[in-house]
């Protein structure tokens, strides 16, 4: 049977996945209890959420992002054992580090950490890359033969990962030895979020991109359990939105509305997913005041599809890519590509994640812009008119 201590809670947008890490820590009395969590906006929103709640963050609970935790825990201690040098703290990379050189097929091509250790995981400056900081701690556990999880072990009772999608490549291998480890470790995150690539690891490659519930399942189902239902209702997407957005992640559990009277009580008439032709755009904008989402080069008060997450607004209007209004008349979300050998393989039609991200933002409705109005769509939208509404 799976541990009981441990688990993974796939969140739904709106579904108040801060308010619940925030009030489950809360109630450990006796214990030391730490919150991480990808980046330093979620780190300071569960700081506030503490305030809000609670007036204090209690004396017992530690929040920190997880680069820093894994510094501080991972890093400092055990260093010694792998690495004699001084390490001058983390540089941040968005990308493969530590290269070598670049191919004549144009691939980078990164220095081994066989033969070139220190090029391998540092800067120049002595910074370990932020890709190779979960693997650096990972070794460094292995070689003072398992110090590093001992000394959580003594520090910790609790550890809540929050953003749990954002991680990837050796961070879930260090998730594999909390889960082995007397901690008791809850994972939290929506799959349907992940909306940049933080690493470019060979290590568990089938598992980016907010594929953690089949990592669980294939390499953790013993030490871990997997809960769809506890923050499976949004507290801000109403019926049509929830229906709509689940559609983009067919094997997910779909996102239900709650049914609690302070966040079902507007009067709002205006509900669902609209399509709007260009030349309505003057007409909805001043009759319903929507935020404008757009994919990227949005100047405020507009709103970039990936910089809106974790916003909520009533009503949200969305110029689509052209992939986007593609699988808005066809349905399909992946495609067929071929790789540079020539094999078949599938890819996402167009970026999923942050679309996703920019459905759920509203709480009653979603206008999306359609230059050909007379086409088919899929079932959910609703064609709005100046002349009919």
């Amino acid at each position: 049977m799976p541990s009981k201590n441990n688990k993974l809670i796939i969140s739904a947008a709106g579904s108040g996945k801060t308010t619940y890490l925030v009030r489950e820590a809360l109630k450990v009395s006796h214990g030391n209890v730490l919150i991480t969590t990808y980046t330093e906006a979620n780190e300071q929103e569960i700081k506030k959420k503490f305030y809000d709640i609670n007036g204090s963050i209690p004396i017992n609970i530690t929040i920190q992002t997880w680069f820093s935790f894994l510094l501080q825990h991972g890093v400092r201690p055990y260093q010694g054992t792998i690495f004699d040098g001084h390490i001058k703290g983390m540089l941040l990379v968005n990308g493969a580090s530590g290269i070598n050189y670049v191919n004549k097929q144009g691939i980078s091509v990164p220095f081994t950490e066989e033969k070139d250790f220190q090029k391998h995981y540092f800067s120049k400056s002595d910074k370990l890359y932020s890709d190779k900081l979960a693997k650096f701690v990972v070794k460094c556990n292995t070689q003072s033969k398992g110090k590093v999880v001992d000394r959580l072990e003594r520090i910790y009772n609790y550890v809540f990962v929050d953003e749990v999608q954002d991680l990837a490549g050796n961070d879930l291998e260090f998730l594999k030895l909390l889960f082995k480890s007397k901690i008791n470790t809850t994972l939290v995150g929506d799959p349907r979020q992940v909306t940049y690539l933080t690493h470019n690891e060979k290590k568990y490659h089938n598992y980016k991109d907010g594929n953690i519930k089949q990592f669980i399942l294939d390499k953790c189902a013993k030490e871990c359990t997997i809960d769809e239902t506890t923050l499976g209702r949004s507290h801000r997407n109403n019926a049509e939105i929830c229906s709509f957005s689940s559609k983009l992640y067919p094997l997910l559990e779909p996102s239900i509305p709650c049914d609690c009277i302070e966040c079902r009580s507007s009067s709002s008439t205006h509900n669902g997913v609209f399509l709007v032709s260009s030349g309505d755009i003057d007409a909805y904008r001043v009759k319903y005041n929507p935020v404008v989402l757009r994919h990227q080069l949005a100047i405020e008060p507009e709103w970039n599809y990936g910089n809106c997450k974790g916003l909520g607004f009533d009503r949200v209007l969305i110029y689509p890519t052209e992939t986007i209004s593609k699988y808005l008349c066809d349905g399909r979300l992946s495609k067929e590509v071929k790789d540079k050998s020539g094999n078949i393989k599938h890819k996402n039609a167009f970026d999923i994640a942050k679309f996703y991200v920019a459905l759920t933002r509203a709480r009653y409705s979603v206008a999306i812009v359609c230059n050909n109005f007379s086409q088919e769509y899929i079932d959910g939208l609703i064609k709005w008119s100046s002349k009919g509404d």
